[in-house]
């Protein structure tokens, strides 16, 4: 639940209220469940639904139970124009230190969606689509957001993405994931070896306090992208990160 600003206008942090409460059940919930989750009372929940619905922003299903509205789709792509754009100069800086590609992505919907890229200059490099929604589990970037959440709302995003092996060296199953996001804990990055795509490795790094969880990542074939380059990278990610998160919560 988001905090209650001083003088804020209660109706509006009301609205936003409810609408974290249907994102963090996974994007659709019962009214009941809705009502369980927070002190409103049911006639201000059932009236502000109900307006919601009416401007597009919450849908109504024929079972009865409410998801989150097709309208939230254009404010969600200009808000990550906008997180692109602003992580864009430190990817640069990392690309021009490290010559391999540097990506950032965030988490929606229990998958990953990245918002911004630099790419290398080198004529074979890692290459993937801004907009372009990937699963947490074998990504970089996915498991760098993974773990900065607690296990069971790890399981709780696996249960409803699902966990399909795009690889050979792909993670399939919860408890390896687990186990690997108890490493990625302790040394503070992830890797992603050849889990997305074979031939290309990843180091990536979450951007600490982010108002959406967020990371960032530098990509490229395994031939360069080594445990030597590892040496240089992770400060260099660590850095970004720390300077990325003091712009989005300055902002």
């Amino acid at each position: 639940m988001a905090e209650k600003a001083p003088g804020g206008v209660q109706s509006v942090e009301r609205v936003f209220e409810l609408l974290e409460l249907i994102t963090d059940a996974g994007g659709e919930v019962t009214l009941s469940e809705l009502s369980s989750s927070t002190e409103l009372p049911l006639p201000t929940i059932h009236r502000l639904l109900r307006t919601l619905v009416t401007l597009g922003y919450i849908r109504q299903l024929p079972n009865r139970r409410y998801a989150l509205g097709p309208r939230l789709i254009r404010l969600g792509e200009g808000a990550n124009q906008q997180l692109g754009a602003l992580a864009r100069p430190q990817l640069k800086s990392l690309v021009d230190q490290l010559g391999e590609t540097a990506n950032m992505a965030v988490l929606d919907s229990d998958m990953v969606i990245y918002v911004a890229q630099v790419p290398s200059l080198h004529s074979m490099r890692m290459f993937t689509e801004v907009g372009r929604r990937a699963h947490t589990h074998a990504t970089g970037v996915g498991k760098a957001i993974l773990s900065q959440l607690d296990d069971e709302t790890v399981r709780g995003i696996v249960h409803r993405s699902g966990m399909p092996v795009a690889t050979s060296k792909s993670i399939g199953d919860i408890d390896t994931l687990l186990h690997d996001l108890k490493l990625i804990r302790e040394r503070g990055y992830s890797i992603d070896e050849e889990e997305q795509e074979i031939g290309v490795r990843c180091f990536a790094m979450a951007v600490p306090s982010a108002p959406t969880p967020s990371a960032i990542s530098v990509s490229g074939p395994v031939s360069r992208v080594d445990q030597s380059f590892a040496a240089r990278a992770v400060p260099l990610l660590r850095a970004a990160a720390q300077v990325i998160s003091g712009e989005l919560n300055h902002r």
